[in-house]
């Protein structure tokens, strides 16, 4: 698997802060939201498309609501990757 949990989050945490300038200085911890960092739906959905873009996966949005944050978020796009 090219990509583990953890490059996954890296990953969220660089598209986070391309599509939210502000939070360059943020240190993010896996338990971050991205709705507390100030995310609205529009930035989720762009910086988990372009997550998921970049890792080659391929599923419907909603298969990754149920993460509470983004160490979840990572771990939940790892495991659609792992059964893809």
């Amino acid at each position: 698997m090219p990509h583990n949990p953890g490059q996954i989050f890296e990953l969220l945490v660089q598209h986070t802060r391309e599509v939210i300038p502000e939070l360059e200085a943020h240190e993010f911890v896996p338990a971050d939201s991205l709705k507390a960092l100030g995310a609205n739906s529009m930035d989720r959905a762009d910086i988990i498309m372009m997550t998921m873009s970049a890792i080659s996966l391929r599923c419907a949005l909603i298969d990754l609501a149920r993460a509470a944050n983004m160490g979840e978020l990572a771990a939940l796009m790892h495991e659609k990757l792992a059964h893809a």
